[in-house]
């Protein structure tokens, strides 16, 4: 498949929601679609800019406490990111900015503050924190694969009707109830670092499709380091691919 439309990646805040380089994800999107002679272009938007318009997909990455708050409050004010999941737009949102993207999350103290209710999720702290490696097999519906990556958090995340799971875990605590993630639409969230996108790229090129359609297959000598890399971290916690 080529074309001659340019797919454009929006980057948000990776000043603020920068952590374990969830950054690498919009490279990793960027990278999949040129390898299949697709244009792609990132645009990163900062804490002091405005999200830009018209993105095809909208990247979130994770951040300690103060900094999620003021990204939650960067992104809802214009209501830009809202209008963009109104009008289709892809949403991958990772930690911190997986609870963003819900109607509540925990604040510095517990105390609950305002997401975007763009996935309808809640999140709060719990007693347990998820750190280390996760396994997680994804809703079959979707066809995205087994799940590799590494979680660092305490948070506890419950959906609501219109959110359906993303994955369920396989090692690893994930949401918090045997299960990772979350998705409503076309608005995906999960807690995986590794970047997920690197480790994951049938979890890529299931977000790629949303926006191009069907696509073609990557060359195999293009894709060996990442497949090598899945293997050996799923290996490493006894999970095949």
């Amino acid at each position: 498949m080529t074309t001659d439309s340019t797919i454009t990646i929006g980057l948000l805040l990776p000043d603020v929601l920068g952590t374990y380089s969830d950054s690498g994800n919009a490279t990793v999107l960027a990278q999949r679609l040129r390898w299949r002679g697709i244009p792609a272009e990132v645009l990163r938007c900062t804490a002091g800019q405005a999200p830009p318009t018209g993105c095809d997909i909208y990247l979130l990455g994770g951040g300690e406490d103060l900094p999620q708050i003021l990204a939650a409050r960067r992104l809802a004010a214009g209501g830009g990111l809202a209008a963009a999941a109104a009008r289709g737009a892809v949403i991958f949102a990772v930690c911190a900015g997986y609870q963003i993207v819900g109607t509540e999350f925990g604040g510095v103290e517990g105390e609950p503050v305002a997401g975007l209710g763009l996935l309808d999720i809640r999140s709060g702290r719990g007693e347990r924190r998820g750190v280390g490696e996760i396994v997680a097999d994804v809703d079959p519906a979707l066809g995205a694969g087994r799940l590799t990556g590494f979680e660092n958090h305490q948070g506890v995340t419950q959906r609501g009707a219109g959110a359906k799971p993303l994955a369920t875990v396989v090692t690893g605590v994930g949401n918090g109830d045997g299960t990772e993630g979350a998705y409503g639409g076309r608005v995906v969230g999960t807690y995986l670092h590794g970047p997920a996108l690197v480790r994951n790229p049938g979890l890529a090129d299931m977000l790629l499709s949303w926006v191009t359609g069907p696509l073609p297959p990557v060359d195999p000598r293009q894709e060996g380091l990442v497949l090598q890399l899945r293997a050996e971290r799923l290996a490493a916690q006894g999970a095949p691919a």
